[in-house]
């Protein structure tokens, strides 16, 4: 039961009307591309670009997701793109 009052702490804290503060606001501009720059990092930490062709597949993988993404500019289009794209090199073609 105490755990359910701990859920509601936020809605408390920013019960102000309809305005949300300004800090919240930036943060919901700033993380979203943040986030997605820390998930590109980490997944690409550990490829050995230099050794056979592991590399090749991530590389092209990532440039397949962005094109796809500037193109159309759908993020479940992209990410579908471009993780078959990535299945499908690493099993068949690499």
């Amino acid at each position: 039961m105490g755990s359910t009052y701990f859920l509601l702490v936020p809605f408390r804290l920013f019960q102000r009307g309809n305005q949300t503060p300004r800090y919240i606001q930036g943060l919901g501009e700033f993380l979203p591309g943040a986030i997605m720059v820390m998930l590109v990092v980490y997944c690409l930490r550990n490829v050995t670009w230099l050794s056979g062709n592991h590399g090749w597949s991530d590389l092209i993988a990532c440039t397949l997701t962005i094109l796809v993404h500037l193109k159309w500019r759908s993020l479940f289009a992209s990410m579908i793109i471009g993780t078959t794209a990535y299945i499908l090199m690493v099993n068949f073609v690499f």
